[in-house]
């Protein structure tokens, strides 16, 4: 595929026509040539296919199943040969916002304030007939999302993180990384966290309306990518440079949260493979682990991830004897500790064991971000128990690298 990476400042737009005029020819000609295949996807959808919020169905498809397949570890080493991951990851980035912001101010000359009441009142199962302005509309809304699909997917590859489009799940987190959906978060907060404060203003006039009231039957991601597209299409005197703005702004800001959520997942996929690497015992770290998450009976998502890849890591490591993967299929069902089994594990430790297993117990308590007082009492008997000082020093280090 022919993908150019843009070079242009990567901070947020004060002179936005100046940005528009850094783009390269090539940048644009790039971009130009994707809106002719988003346009071509565009016109085989319905105005129900919009409404119903089907049309995000299928550009998932459009936008991915080829893609994966092309865009993996193996195409990034050979693009961005000798680059550490973050290098790579902030290149695409901003190459996405780039692309996004050029996209912007191609499409946003057809954009009038009588879009939203077209897509809102319009039917019909028949491909899209709407005005030039409904159109840019709709691959405006097809492009952005396009694009941040497959940022996401990009870091996902980039840190280590794998997700499969044939598991439901992580077809799920891959959509939620990539347009910054949280659980319980409705579309009109995600939006008026995802934009500059100079336009909230404006949204909060938007929302407090009626201007969305026919399209709440819609599908949570369709309804929300509907809005966030009618929100940019209904501000008074909107202009070009602005929509250059906002595509930039919404586009980067979705990528770098990607980035954060996918890098802590990364570093949790890392101390996991260190920890059962270095493990004298690893079905001992894995009961000391257990032992120290389950104190307040709440596993967070954090600590889900980390004994998640500890049982896969414990599942690949050397020492796959018949005893030893019924330990682990036995963890995987456990509810509750068992004390006593605990303290055996605990006392067959080495004394040169003993600081590699204390140090597993305080990242699984530091994991999370912040270490409770039940943790600490947990991590002063197991100090004890192996015979080591309570290191107050090693712990506030720990807890700082994941906080």
């Amino acid at each position: 595929m022919d993908r150019t990476d843009g070079d242009d400042n990567e901070v947020f737009v004060v002179d936005p026509i100046d940005e528009e005029i850094a783009s390269s020819d090539e940048e644009r000609n790039h971009v130009k040539r994707e809106i002719a295949r988003i346009r071509e996807f565009v016109s085989n959808l319905s105005m129900d296919d919009l409404k119903s919020g089907d049309w995000f169905t299928k550009l998932l498809g459009f936008s991915l199943y080829q893609y994966v397949t092309q865009v993996d570890a193996d195409y990034f080493k050979e693009k961005y040969p000798n680059l550490p991951p973050d290098a790579v990851v902030d290149a695409r980035i901003k190459m996405a916002a780039n692309y996004a912001a050029i996209e912007g101010a191609l499409s946003s000359a057809a954009y009038t304030s009588a879009v939203a009441a077209t897509i809102g009142t319009g039917g019909g199962a028949s491909p899209l007939t709407i005005p030039a302005g409904g159109a840019s509309f709709v691959i405006d809304l097809s492009y952005t999302s396009y694009m941040q699909l497959r940022m996401t997917h990009d870091i996902s590859v980039l840190y280590g993180v794998p997700l499969d489009l044939n598991d439901p799940d992580d077809t799920w987190k891959l959509v939620k990384l990539a347009f910054g959906i949280k659980a319980g978060e409705t579309a009109g907060n995600a939006v008026m966290k995802g934009l500059p404060a100079f336009i909230r203003p404006i949204m909060k006039k938007i929302f407090s309306g009626a201007t969305l009231a026919t399209l709440k039957s819609l599908p949570v991601v369709g309804k929300y990518l509907l809005q966030r597209n009618i929100i940019k299409f209904t501000i008074p005197g909107v202009t070009i440079p602005l929509t250059t703005a906002v595509n930039r702004w919404m586009t980067k800001a979705a990528g770098e949260r990607a980035k954060i959520l996918l890098r802590r997942e990364a570093q949790i996929i890392e101390a996991s493979h260190r920890i059962v690497a270095q493990a004298e015992n690893v079905e001992a770290v894995l009961a000391v682990l257990w032992w120290i998450i389950n104190i307040d009976k709440t596993v967070r998502n954090k600590e889900r991830l980390l004994l998640h890849y500890l049982t896969v890591s414990a599942e690949q490591s050397g020492n796959n004897g018949e005893a030893h993967l019924r330990y682990i299929e036995s963890f995987k069902s456990q509810i509750e500790v068992d004390e006593e089994d605990l303290w055996e594990r605990i006392s067959s430790i080495s004394a040169d064991g003993a600081p590699k297993l204390y140090r597993a117990a305080v990242i699984a308590s530091a994991v999370d971000g912040k270490i409770s007082k039940q943790e600490l009492d947990l991590l002063e008997i197991l100090a004890e128990r192996l015979g080591l000082q309570h290191d107050q020093k090693l712990i506030d280090e720990i807890e700082r690298q994941w906080n």
